[in-house]
């Protein structure tokens, strides 16, 4: 869908990513901020288990096979390290950590870690929209020009296409001028202001809600949106208001490049050489609203439920969120909705930024939920890492609800 797919080129600037160059590992402060504590998993290069529901043991035949084809797709891909969470009610639940976390010391990977998430960060920022929608301050028809100033053909541009991706507003991660500043420096901070001015100095793409087109500039101006309404920092919006409720502890929108301890590093070969780099303390402010937060297993197996039946939410704006628009290519009844995705009837979102991928689903029609964290953004024949693993999990577990994406050609 939408969301996981980037341009053949160099897929220096898309959707949810874009960032090169080799820079050295953060100091330790960099560590240091918004720090929570986890219990330690005890160290192990084998893949790590965790079965939790007691009452119904997970068939260990069919453990087996997804432990067989997690590790074909690991080796197939190169990819470091990988966390599976597969919840499927009345069967059990199957937590799989394989590979390492970090390549200079071969930490194992386990089902711990803080990642960094990429383009979920847009199931938060539009889940803060729509509770704004909830409260009356703001329609999801209303042009975005009656809330804020500059954008162009603002007055013909609603909520509504902002957070369906059908504004037609250009992607500022395509701008030749952005990707020259990003990869000259992947330590530095942008604004959300100086974000919209890369994109805002081209041309609409279409016009407004004539076509889709997966931008991140959409997700930066409804970003921008929260903090005029709601009265504070987008990142304390979202805290007080959909991860605090979500009863999501390990779940945060960083200031800067911090990572919390826990983590995995993550590699991309999107450089300046093209050369694999580790990218675990580039600063994703360039993503911000679209793709700047960090999580876990544990929080996004919560959040997955949480996002698809539009617990924060009334029936009727959850309604709304649930009108998926067909993309084409994406197969029958898939589609995007606002800021959220369905596909082979998994509802969710999947997120991609220099040296992480994940994808978070929930699959109503089963109660079953799929969680998959991976320290990799390399492309693989045209293909995201994170759509194998869960195109490969889906297609043992739920055959008859295979997520799958087409190829980059």
């Amino acid at each position: 869908m939408p969301p996981m797919r980037r341009p053949r080129a160099r897929r220096l600037a898309v959707a949810l990513l874009a960032l090169s160059t080799l820079v050295p590992a953060a100091p330790a402060a960099a560590d240091s901020g918004d720090t929570f504590t986890r219990p330690t998993v005890q160290p192990a290069h084998r893949p790590v288990h965790q079965f939790d529901d007691e009452d119904c043991p997970f068939d260990p035949a069919l453990a087996a096979r997804l432990d067989e084809a997690i590790a074909g797709v690991r080796q197939e891909t190169g990819t470091p390290g990988v966390i599976v969470g597969l919840w499927l009610p009345g069967r059990g639940t199957y937590v799989r950590a394989d590979g390492v976390a970090d390549r200079a010391t071969g930490q194992p990977m386990t089902p711990d870690l803080n990642m960094r998430i990429g383009s979920e960060t847009k199931t938060f920022t539009v889940t803060a929209v729509l509770e704004l929608v909830d409260r009356g301050l703001v329609g999801l028809d209303d042009p975005i020009a009656e809330y804020l100033d500059g954008v162009p053909d603002g007055e013909h541009i609603t909520i509504r296409q902002l957070a369906e991706m059908r504004s037609g507003l250009y992607s500022y991660t395509f701008d030749d001028d952005f990707v020259h500043a990003l990869l000259s420096d992947p330590e530095r901070p942008f604004t959300p202001q100086e974000l919209l001015g890369y994109a805002f100095k081209h041309d609409n793409v279409f016009p407004p809600g004539s076509d889709y087109q997966y931008s991140n500039t959409n997700t930066v101006l409804l970003g921008l949106l929260v903090e005029k309404l709601g009265g504070m920092p987008l990142r304390d919006f979202i805290h007080h208001n959909v991860t605090e409720p979500a009863h999501l502890q390990r779940t945060l929108f960083p200031r800067g490049a911090e990572l919390p301890r826990p983590y995995a590093h993550g590699y991309t070969d999107q450089t300046l050489d093209g050369q694999v780099a580790d990218a675990t303390h580039w600063n994703p402010s360039w993503g911000w609203a679209a793709g700047a937060m960090i999580s876990d297993l544990h929080d996004l197996h919560d959040w997955a439920k949480t996002l698809a039946t539009g617990t924060l939410l009334s029936p009727a704006t959850q309604a709304e969120r649930e009108k998926f628009i067909p993309v084409p290519g994406f197969g029958d009844g898939a589609g995007y909705g606002l800021g959220l995705f369905r596909i082979g009837g998994w509802v969710g979102h999947n997120g991609s930024l220099p040296g992480y991928e994940s994808v978070t689903l929930y699959l109503p029609e089963q109660d079953a939920t799929l969680v998959i964290l991976l320290n990799t953004d390399i492309i693989h024949e045209g293909s995201e890492p994170s759509t194998l693993f869960a195109k490969a999990v889906t297609s043992i577990a739920t055959p008859g609800h295979v997520y799958e994406l087409p190829t980059e050609k």
